[in-house]
């Protein structure tokens, strides 16, 4: 409900293993820094690119993560040959650096299924729930720092007691503003 659309682009190894590596969503806050710090370590290249708010709402929220893992390929160093993302729809990616568009896949359930799927994850989430964390010094009396902008009962309320703040994705909030109201 609040906050950017962050996406994660990582090229591992050929053969790596990381122990423990899954869904972030599954693993906690301390796992997934824990494993961020092997990711980098052992990452041909790894990169985040970012959607905000306005692009969001400007857009919608399945294209706003289209651009953000656009833009977390073009940030690589190494471009891959060929992009494995997760998700149900692979977004048309088109390289500047090489002029063409990348061929790849979506999967369902990536992250648990691809290494490089799994840590491109741990990598975005991590990076968000830092960010968030930092919102949190900007727009205190929210929570970020606990619920991360994600649409708990604690965030619910906070909106409805200080209305939103800039980092509010506004039609998401919508009903709760409107709730608000009444």
């Amino acid at each position: 409900m609040a906050g950017p659309v962050v996406a994660g682009a990582c090229v591992l190894p050929s053969g790596i293993r990381i122990a423990g590596l899954d869904d972030s969503k599954k693993l906690t806050p301390l796992k997934r820094q824990a494993l961020e710090m092997e990711i980098k370590e052992k990452a041909l290249s790894f990169a985040i690119g970012l959607a905000d708010v306005q692009e969001i709402e400007r857009f919608n929220i399945l294209q706003a993560t289209f651009l953000a893992m656009r833009r977390a390929v073009e940030n690589l160093t190494l471009l891959p040959d060929y992009l494995l993302v997760d998700g149900r729809d692979f977004p048309k990616f088109f390289s500047e650096k090489k002029q063409r568009t990348l061929a790849g896949k979506a999967l369902i359930g990536g992250d648990g299924k691809s290494a490089s799927v799994a840590a491109a994850s741990i990598l975005a989430k991590v990076y968000r729930d830092r960010l968030m964390v930092e919102y949190a010094k900007t727009f205190p009396g929210y929570g970020f720092e606990k619920h991360k902008g994600y649409g708990t009962a604690l965030h619910r309320q906070k909106i409805r007691e200080l209305g939103p703040c800039p980092i509010h994705r506004k039609k998401f909030i919508r009903n709760i503003l409107h709730q608000s109201l009444f």
